[in-house]
């Protein structure tokens, strides 16, 4: 026994040569969360575009499909409106004005301008999610959703599950549409490992 508490001492007492390993900085828990959800918002909104290019035509959008209320290009103009209000306007105060009923009435958008609203929905995403701060995420979110006070992770998490969920059903409108299931790339897992804020020119 005393012999095996000497070799643990002596071994204790041995140097061991240092690394010479650069200093990286030490990302917090809020920013890890910060740039997880600005991913998967970022991945999704790509997806939604996508989508938007894969109907044959800029009626196809806004076709009407039994059992499904709202048509794709409603959908598309309902989640811009959703993240530019609540990242642009009310987190980053960019002056981003929402009419969320004429989300749900206009019609009739030609898919080139559908794909130039979910563009500026991702730049609004890019610049307010790489810019919240650690004391952002973990305060409560300014705005009052149904008059609840929500802190701001989970807001943010709400988002990007509200992002998927209409995402999934603009997928589905566009496949009853097209009469084709060809997947076209949403939730794609090869996203999930790009760098965020996305590298310059890799949008």
């Amino acid at each position: 026994m005393d012999q095996c508490h000497s070799s643990r001492r002596q071994n204790e007492r041995r140097s061991f040569p240092r690394l010479n390993r650069p200093e990286l900085p030490m990302k917090s828990m809020e920013m890890d969360f910060r740039d997880n959800v600005g991913r998967l918002l970022l991945r999704d909104l790509q997806a939604v575009r996508c989508e938007i290019e894969h109907y044959p035509d800029d009626e196809g959008p806004w076709k009407a499909v039994p059992g499904l209320t709202n048509a794709g290009g409603t959908l598309v103009l309902h989640l811009a409106g959703n993240l530019q209000h609540f990242l642009g306007a009310v987190l980053a105060n960019n002056g981003y004005v929402r009419n969320r009923d004429v989300e749900f009435v206009k019609r009739n958008v030609s898919r080139a301008d559908l794909i130039r609203e979910v563009e500026v929905t991702i730049a609004t995403v890019t610049s307010v999610m790489s810019s919240l701060s650690a004391s952002e995420i973990q305060g409560l979110f300014p705005q009052a959703p149904n008059n609840m006070r929500v802190p701001t992770d989970i807001w943010l998490m709400h988002l990007a599950t509200h992002l998927s969920y209409h995402l999934g059903q603009i997928d589905y409108h566009r496949r009853c549409v097209t009469g084709d299931p060809t997947p076209v790339g949403t939730l794609s897992l090869p996203a999930l490992l790009l760098p965020f804020p996305p590298m310059q020119g890799s949008a």
